[in-house]
């Protein structure tokens, strides 16, 4: 598989871009374990073209994480292509156009998602962004606004000849967010459709190593992009490819590791941002981690970790949790 000049290895896995999750301390993290793509968090074309300083923070790009794909979004054409330049001048290896946010402040105003609504404005966005810019654009998107409107057979035909490099397509439709069973039954048939030349890369509910692979054997994609499935597991990229290469299951990582790996990722945050921003970045993935799952009486705990914003404190709940409910476990 190959978009531009990136030769991906055999069943590529890609970390999909989620706001306040991919962030380049958690990027930098999901590559070190085998993800083979990463995405910034989406970024507003009309917030980069006003300068607006947190914005532009998100075009940080750390060497160690690359390929990388900057992820924008916007709902119109011209917005969207200036964003483009300005977000080129970060030197990502792709600019990737989103059309799939559900989420209503982002959809509702007619951008994300909301595009699925205005096709012709889609692809005037998609064909403005492609001649504005010198690396590959690619595009995520999803089936189709609701169960009506299913239009991504469709609409990937006349996307890959808006000139687009690749495309992803999470499996759900706009009405049903992130809700229900991801559908990759359309997913499949936009691979297989004989008219596609460019690669299509599955995302939606992969969560295991298993699912990975179904998903590669039985729709065929060029690549599985893994999204809430690594929030807080930044190495089930590793896990699946284990399982992808040898068809056997690694054995669970050790405890001690996996704090280690949390702790990693807090100090890097707050590398990037500072310590009391640094901690509330990652929040989303303590309280996502395996790590704390099925430990009793965890509530009060759990509360005080995620509302510390000071590293001595943080640490020190943690190294309390490893000691109290792990003992010496590995």
């Amino acid at each position: 598989m190959q978009i531009g000049n990136i030769i991906f290895p055999e069943y590529p896995l890609f970390l999909a871009p989620m706001e306040d999750v991919t962030d380049p301390a958690f990027r930098l993290l999901c590559k070190q374990f085998g993800a083979d793509l990463v995405y910034t968090e989406f970024i507003s074309a009309d917030a980069l073209i006003r300068n607006v300083k947190r914005t532009e923070q998100k075009l940080t790009i750390f060497e160690g994480e690359r390929p990388v794909a900057i992820q924008l979004y916007g709902r119109e054409p011209e917005a969207m292509a200036e964003a483009a330049k300005i977000a080129e001048t970060a030197n990502p290896e792709i600019i990737d156009l989103n059309f799939g946010c559900p989420v209503k402040k982002v959809a509702g105003k007619g951008a994300g998602s909301g595009l699925l609504r205005d096709v012709p404005k889609l692809l005037a966005i998609t064909k403005e962004v492609v001649k504005s810019v010198n690396v590959p654009v690619t595009a995520k998107t999803r089936l189709g606004w609701d169960d009506n409107s299913k239009i991504i057979v469709d609409l990937a035909e006349q996307l890959q000849d808006c000139g687009i490099a690749a495309l992803a397509i999470h499996g759900r439709t706009r009405a049903q967010m992130y809700t229900g069973d991801a559908d990759w039954t359309l997913i499949g048939e936009v691979k297989n459709n004989p008219r596609m030349k460019i690669p299509i890369i599955g995302n939606g509910d992969v969560t295991t190593p298993e699912q990975a692979k179904e998903c590669f054997d039985r729709y065929g994609v060029d690549a599985v992009m893994i999204g809430r499935g690594s929030i807080g597991k930044p190495w089930i990229f590793k896990e699946v490819k284990h399982y992808l290469q040898t068809g056997e299951l690694l054995p669970s990582m050790p405890v001690s590791e996996q704090f280690d790996i949390v702790k990693k990722q807090i100090l890097s945050s707050i590398e990037w941002l500072d310590e009391r921003r640094g901690i509330v970045h990652t929040r989303r993935h303590l309280a996502n981690t395996p790590l704390f799952k099925g430990i009793p009486h965890f509530r009060d705990t759990r509360i005080a970790m995620l509302r510390t914003d000071n590293l001595t404190d943080l640490f020190a709940i943690l190294d309390n949790v490893k000691t109290t409910y792990f003992g010496d476990a590995e």
